[in-house]
C-alpha cells in the first residue's frame, strides 16, 4: 500500500505540473479541470504521506493506550453492529501491515500502533476539507466538496476499524503481560 500511495503522489505531481503548464499556454477549460483534479489528488495523497510521517516522528508508535481518547465510547458497539464492521474489516488494506503482525510485535506494541494509526486517519479526515478553501478561487465548489467528503469518509473507515479492533488487542496485551509476569515470578 505504501508503494501505491507514493506512486500516486508522484504521478499526480507530474500531471498537475503538466496540465498547469499546458493550461497556461492554451487557456483551455478542460485542461484547467484536469489540472485542478490532478492537483486535488496530489494534495490528498501528499497530505496523507506528510501526516503519517509527522506522527511517525512525533510518536514512533508509542501511544498511551490508556488515554481517554482511545477508550471505547458507550455508543460505538451499536454503530459497529449497524455498519457490520466484523464482516468487512479484514478486506481493508493496511499502509504498513508489519506494524500489526503479532509475529513481529507484542500485542501492546500493536495496540500502540493502532492508536497512532487512528490519530493519523483522524487528522487526515480534518485536513481533507482544506481544499474547500480553494473552491471559490477555481469556481468549483461541488468538486472540492465531493472530493473532500469522499476522502474523509474513506479515512473514517480506518478509524472505525482501529477502534473496533483495539479492545480485543488490548485484552490480548493484558493476557500477554499477565503471562510474562507469571513466568517472571516463577523464576
Amino acid at each position: 500500500m505504501k508503494k501505491i500511495i507514493t506512486n500516486i503522489t508522484i504521478i499526480s505531481f507530474v500531471l498537475t505540473l503538466s496540465f498547469a503548464a499546458f493550461y497556461f499556454h492554451t487557456e483551455n477549460g478542460i485542461i484547467l479541470s484536469l489540472a485542478i483534479t490532478a492537483g486535488t489528488t496530489l494534495y490528498h495523497f501528499a497530505m496523507r504521506l506528510a501526516v503519517g510521517f509527522f506522527y511517525d516522528k512525533l510518536m514512533n508508535n508509542k501511544a498511551d493506550i490508556g488515554r481517554w481518547w482511545y477508550q471505547p465510547k458507550w455508543f460505538e458497539k451499536r454503530i459497529y453492529s449497524w455498519l457490520n464492521v466484523k464482516n468487512w474489516k479484514g478486506i481493508m488494506p493496511s499502509y504498513e501491515p508489519e506494524l500489526f503482525d503479532p509475529q513481529k510485535h507484542t500485542w501492546n506494541e500493536i495496540a500502540q500502533a493502532m492508536c497512532q494509526a487512528e490519530l493519523v486517519h483522524e487528522t487526515i479526515i480534518l485536513l481533507s476539507f482544506v481544499p474547500i478553501l480553494f473552491a471559490k478561487l477555481f469556481r468549483a465548489l461541488p468538486v472540492f466538496v465531493i472530493t473532500s467528503v469522499l476522502s474523509a469518509a474513506f479515512d473514517m473507515i480506518f478509524v472505525i476499524m482501529q477502534r473496533y479492533n483495539r479492545p480485543r488487542v488490548i485484552k490480548l496485551a493484558m493476557r500477554e503481560k499477565a503471562h510474562k509476569g507469571g513466568i517472571h515470578n516463577a523464576e
